[in-house]
């Protein structure tokens, strides 16, 4: 049965159905689901070259830019997928035969009813995998922007920010970090002997573990076949979780009894991370906009155990009456620009504009500005992205200062691991940095009512 898929035609779909606007990781998980019966050499193989064509896509344009007559911005989008996904190949994975490559990729081009196309594919093809290797790129020292640009495959306007907030060099650090391979990361929900026994079972079914770094509990695992054939995840003993993400709700730092409010919590990582850290007692109220994304926190809760997370419907930009200074804390993962996961959702990059990044900011203000009625005296509010833009991160908490005076920076040092504390942690606010933390690139602040 397995015989009768063809991978490259699934990989062609998926491609197309990015460029459509669907999520990278939705995508590939929706057809690796669909074909659950593949082998993992298969699975492994899909995965790579849609993660991988998609990540390097600008470098790829570059490539076929440099050999093909007709511009990528003017070629049938079938022929432009099928095409990236052949440079990809050619360019980054050794394992497979130039001639496989471009082969597959004729045939693909033929089965799609592109056949008058076959000989500019092959043509294109042929001649990038003969020529390649000489290919001249933008030079760093003339051009740092277009070089580190064609270079990382990284739209030259995030470049342009990224070198004027944080430097060229540490630029590159980030960019280079974007495009190395990331194992899952999983917080392990027990501790002691009982999280022995997590790492046990996921080895005992071929996942390869690996400690995460600053927190005690928190893993990497690899080489597993499919996430739902695991029982440590079935079982509810793992909760799929970035270090970054882990480290929210320990800046929140919930105690038993405490009544918390997650305005924007789907899919629920951090209301059951932090139900956890409860011990069960209390309440974390997790809301969210749809009742989509509600079932999904359900889904997990229910997975996981996590009697003490109770999921509701709540637009975070509607103010809840009910809720008013009732909150010990309040956890706002607002809604952004996500460009710290471009690592994992590399489609992100290719989506960002300057219209967008203002109206990102804007919803994040309203937000906030609901969310803060529900701090009681003296309680937390944790701003959190998984963002590096400033205008998202440091620039808001400081419009949340200005606009709200009664709340002011509280240390993160008390819940910070000794080697993330910095003058910047003692005020109250972490930036983290893809390619230099370990870790995805998130913004976390805390602020406490006065």
């Amino acid at each position: 049965m397995a015989g009768t898929v063809n991978t490259r035609e699934l990989v062609l779909d998926i491609l197309l159905e990015i460029e459509e606007g669907a999520m990278s990781h939705i995508a590939i998980r929706d057809c690796l689901t669909k074909h659950q019966f593949l082998p993992k050499q298969d699975r492994a193989f899909i995965t790579r070259v849609c993660e991988g064509t998609l990540e390097y896509r600008i470098t790829i344009d570059y490539i076929l830019n440099t050999y093909s007559s007709v511009p990528v911005s003017r070629m049938k989008p079938v022929i432009r997928e099928i095409l990236r996904s052949g440079i990809y190949q050619l360019k980054y994975m050794d394992s497979v035969p130039d001639s496989a490559a471009v082969s597959e990729a004729v045939s693909l081009a033929q089965e799609r009813g592109f056949y008058n196309l076959k000989s500019f594919v092959n043509g294109v093809l042929r001649t990038a995998a003969r020529e390649m290797g000489g290919l001249t790129y933008p030079d760093m020292e003339k051009d740092p922007v277009s070089s580190l640009s064609v270079r990382y495959s990284m739209p030259e306007a995030l470049v342009t920010r990224w070198i004027s907030a944080y430097g060229t060099e540490t630029t590159e650090k980030i960019l280079a970090d974007f495009l190395t391979e990331k194992p899952l990361t999983v917080r392990c929900r027990k501790t002691g002997v009982l999280m022995e026994r997590t790492i046990q079972s996921l080895s005992s079914q071929g996942a390869h573990v690996e400690k995460a770094p600053y927190l005690p509990y928190a893993y990497r695992i690899s080489k597993y076949n499919h996430l739902l054939m695991l029982d440590a995840f079935r079982n509810g003993e793992i909760t799929v979780q970035d270090v970054s993400s882990m480290l929210a709700a320990e800046c929140a730092a919930p105690k038993k009894g405490d009544y918390v409010i997650d305005v924007c919590a789907a899919p629920g990582g951090k209301s059951i991370h932090m139900g956890d850290m409860m011990e069960g007692y209390g309440t974390v109220d997790a809301r969210d906009v749809s009742l989509k994304k509600v079932e999904l926190i359900e889904e997990n809760a229910v997975r996981t155990g996590s009697i003490n997370v109770q999921a509701k419907v709540q637009d975070a930009t509607v103010l809840d009456l009910e809720a008013e200074s009732r909150a010990d804390i309040v956890l706002v993962d607002a809604p952004c620009s996500g460009f710290g996961v471009i690592g994992r959702k590399p489609e992100i990059k290719y989506r960002f504009t300057a219209e967008r990044e203002k109206e990102i900011v804007a919803l994040q203000r309203e937000i906030l500005t609901k969310a803060q009625e529900y701090v009681r005296p003296r309680g937390v509010l944790v701003y959190s992205t998984c963002t590096i833009a400033k205008e998202e991160n440091e620039e808001n908490m400081m419009w949340f200062l200005e606009q709200f005076p009664s709340f002011a920076l509280d240390s993160l040092d008390p819940y910070l691991p000794a080697e993330l504390r910095d003058s910047s942690t003692k005020k109250g606010f972490l930036q983290l940095l893809p390619g230099v933390h370990d870790c995805d690139g998130f913004f976390i602040a805390r602020f406490r009512r006065q």
